[in-house]
This record gives C-alpha cells, sequence and structure tokens, in this order.
C-alpha cells in the first residue's frame, strides 16, 4: 500500500476593499472612508509551508491635489473634475463631460439603489464601463471625493483605477441618487 503525505500551504489572506460592496466602502484600510488616508497594507509573514513567492501588492497609485470646487457648482461638474484631477497625476488628457447621459446615469443610480445592486443597471445608457459608490453617507458633494480616491486608491489593475485612467474612454457622465435614509449612490460612466 502506498501513502501519500498530506500537504497544506498557507497563503496570506490579503483584503481589498471593493467599490460595488456597499458595506465595505465604509471603511478602508481601518479608516473612515473619505475622512482620513488609507494606511499601508501590511504584508503578511510569509507562508511557512509553501515555496510559492510570496503575493506582490501593486505599486501605489498617485496621489491628486487637494479637491478644488467644480467649476459650475454641480456635483456632476464636482464628479468629472475629480476623476480629471487624478487622471492629471499621470499626464493623461481630461475627459469630457458626458452632460447628455447625466440623465440616465441618475436613473441608473436609482435602480441600483432601490435594487441594493451594484452595476444591475449597466450598460442601459450605452456606457462601455462603470464605476459605482453604492450606498455612501451623503450628501452626493461630500461623499463624493471620498469614493472617488477609494477607487484611485485601488492602484494599477484595480478596475475601478483603470476606469478612471483609461486611455479607451474619452467621456465620463456620472448620476446621483439619494436614497430616503440619506444614503446616496453614484454611477461614473464612461465611453
Amino acid at each position: 500500500m502506498r501513502l501519500r503525505a498530506a500537504v497544506t500551504i498557507t497563503l496570506p489572506v490579503v483584503a481589498l476593499a471593493c467599490g460595488d460592496d456597499p458595506n465595505s466602502l465604509k471603511r478602508w484600510e481601518g479608516g473612515q472612508a473619505g475622512t482620513s488616508e488609507p494606511t499601508p497594507r501590511e504584508s503578511a509573514p510569509p507562508a511557512t509551508t509553501s515555496t510559492a513567492p510570496a503575493p506582490t501588492t501593486p505599486a501605489p497609485a498617485p496621489t491628486a491635489p487637494p479637491t478644488a470646487p467644480p467649476k459650475d457648482g454641480s456635483v456632476e461638474q464636482l464628479c468629472v473634475d475629480e476623476i480629471n484631477r487624478y487622471r492629471a497625476t499621470l499626464g493623461l488628457a481630461p475627459y469630457k463631460r458626458w452632460s447628455d447621459g447625466e440623465t440616465c446615469a441618475d436613473g441608473q443610480a436609482k435602480s441600483d439603489g432601490q435594487a441594493r445592486r451594484a452595476h444591475g443597471a449597466f450598460g442601459q445608457c450605452k456606457e462601455f464601463a462603470q464605476n459605482e459608490c453604492p450606498g455612501w453617507p451623503g450628501p452626493a458633494d461630500k461623499m463624493l471625493p471620498g469614493c472617488l480616491k477609494m477607487m484611485w486608491g485601488e492602484g494599477p489593475g484595480g478596475g475601478h483605477y483603470e476606469n478612471m485612467r483609461s486611455t479607451r474612454y474619452s467621456e465620463v457622465s456620472c448620476g446621483f441618487h439619494t436614497m430616503p435614509d440619506g444614503s446616496v449612490w453614484s454611477v461614473q460612466n464612461f465611453k
């Protein structure tokens, strides 16, 4: 009879906040979303029973200068300006404001908020990509900078970051819906 030895491999667990889970968006690495800088990720101790290399953390995304007031005072313009502020840190051309898509994006935010399901209405506005801030404490102009900062903080390889820095898209439309409890759902559609 031939016996096989059981081998247990223990890998470090890395938790990343996803911009699509309203519960995870409330916290970022121990800080309150939108109120403090994320703390650097700490590496877990290397696995002792594996010879596999430890996973690497992507390089952090460049940080942007402080938020400036929106050009026209609207939360939609604030959204576009914030995204473009982050793009500028990489020397990327700004996205144009896709104003014609804002009413549709508002509808998506409302639909997703009522269903409590991020990206549930994706594609209805003929967008190619979408980021979403689901169920953030309002008002919209106060929650938006923190949500976009968190998405940018994913860094290279993070889906939200990649949409914000993409050169495949040239326009962004932002939609908002405030729920009866005061929480805000916001979508950012890219085309």
